[in-house]
């Protein structure tokens, strides 16, 4: 029983911090250009 009374708070922390860090990344534009990278790789460049 200790180790749920110390796991479940564990685990509701981390996905807190998992619900921040996308909401964080969403805020920041991360997935603005979710196509670009993809087609970028099919570039070739000349040097």
């Amino acid at each position: 029983m200790t180790g749920v009374a110390l796991l479940i708070p564990i685990a509701l922390g981390l996905g807190l911090a998992g619900l921040g860090a996308f909401f964080w990344a969403a805020k920041s534009g991360q997935f603005e250009d979710l196509d670009g990278a993809a087609l970028r790789v099919l570039i070739e460049e000349e040097d």
